[in-house]
């Protein structure tokens, strides 16, 4: 049976079909938000040549109708240049409804950034803001954090952003920012520096920070370390692609964890962090030299994964007892951290030794129980030796 091929739709045809589909329901979105269409609740555009050409001033027409919406909760969109972003955040200047905002992979720097002030300052609802894969640089990245210190935001996504230092006023912090993604930046010591202000900040609600792929070394390690020992919110910690953190900085990260040099200095170790990920695996993709100080540190987060933020005590009680009365931990962690392996006894009251003892006992066996019997005896004579010469001086 013969088909007349003149029937037959052709591929253009489709195309321009799908074309006009698309144009039609984005003028439909459109009506929409003007309208106050209640079910209009999101508003996403990625393609086509309807978003590319709109002009400046539509631009900002739609700025202004989705700040007088009050049913858009999601928008997200793509085509904003610098000079496109100065007209829709000229009519997009404040929000009572909208929550999550996703700009990433677009074309403006910090001066797109700018023009986005006066609405980051008036989104009353505002909880998510994306925007990744953008020239932001420094300066757009600082402007963000000022302008989003009454923000209700939680999670700010800047991976990308060509970011390098960072200047945090501990007077512009988020009170609610829980979430910050500055993954694949080239982020160094002097925006170390700024995120320790952040990390001490008192008030601070931060649980996740991203800092993979970026340039920190041992000293930026050193500067977050600082921050960290008395930071309670901070769970999630990302430091891999960092090549410039060496053994030393992996080490000082162990020690934040779980310092071996005292049962006092691991009691005041930090016991909030559940995930913390420094490198485990160089660029050629083999295991890294240093697999014994990141199995040290997975052991110390896993004690804290099952006591939590909340039970910081029993987690650094914890580590006392698996690692301060475990000879052998405590001989593999002294040596990682080049701390003198001294008997551990010679710290703990000679009332409490029976305690001490029973409890080495019961968790870790007979022959554990032995090895601490031998040591206690010897610090206790050592300690009444000194006593001893202490009284033939007087």
């Amino acid at each position: 049976m013969d088909l007349d091929s003149d029937n037959e739709p052709s591929d253009n045809d489709s195309s321009s079909a799908d074309v006009l589909e698309h144009e039609d329901r984005w003028l439909t979105t459109l009506r929409r938000i003007k309208e106050n269409y209640p079910q209009q609740t999101m508003f996403a555009e990625h393609a086509g040549d309807h978003i590319q050409n709109i002009s400046n001033e539509k631009w900002e027409e739609l700025g202004r109708d989705i700040a007088n919406n009050t049913h858009l909760t999601h928008v997200d969109l793509s085509s904003l240049n610098d000079q496109k972003m100065s007209f829709f955040f000229r009519g997009l200047s404040r929000s009572s409804t909208i929550e999550d905002l996703e700009l990433q992979g677009n074309y403006f720097g910090a001066e797109g950034v700018r023009c986005m002030v006066p609405f980051l300052q008036n989104a009353n609802s505002l909880t998510y803001l994306d925007l990744s894969y953008n020239n932001i640089l420094t300066e757009g990245f600082n402007l963000i954090f000022r302008a989003l210190r009454d923000s209700p935001i939680e999670t700010l996504d800047c991976r990308r952003c060509g970011i390098e230092s960072i200047d945090i006023d501990g007077e512009h912090i988020p009170k609610y920012l829980e979430f910050l993604s500055l993954e694949n930046n080239k982020i160094n010591t002097d925006g170390c520096r700024g995120l320790a202000e952040l990390l001490h900040g008192g008030d601070t609600a931060l649980t996740n920070l991203s800092l993979q792929n970026n340039v920190i070394d041992d000293e930026g390690v050193e500067i977050m370390v600082e921050a960290l020992r008395n930071n309670s919110s901070l769970t999630y910690l990302t430091l891999k692609g960092n090549y410039g953190i060496s053994s030393r900085g992996q080490t000082m990260m162990l020690k934040l964890v779980n310092d071996i040099s005292s049962i006092e200095a691991t009691l005041r170790s930090n016991h909030t962090l559940k995930y913390l990920l420094v490198n485990g695996i160089d660029p050629e993709g083999s295991l890294d030299a240093n697999y014994e100080i990141h199995q040290q540190i997975n052991y110390a987060i896993a004690i804290n994964n099952n006591y939590g933020r909340y039970y910081p005590e029993a987690a650094g009680k914890e580590k006392v007892i698996q690692t301060q009365l475990l000879s052998t931990n405590r001989a593999e962690l002294c040596r990682l951290q080049e701390v003198d392996h001294r008997s551990v006894f010679s710290e703990i009251d000679p009332i409490h030794l029976p305690e001490v003892l029973s409890l080495i006992g019961e968790r870790h066996g007979q022959g554990e129980l032995y090895v601490a019997l031998i040591s206690s005896i010897m610090s206790l004579f050592s300690t009444m030796s000194r006593e001893g010469c202490i009284q033939q001086e007087k």
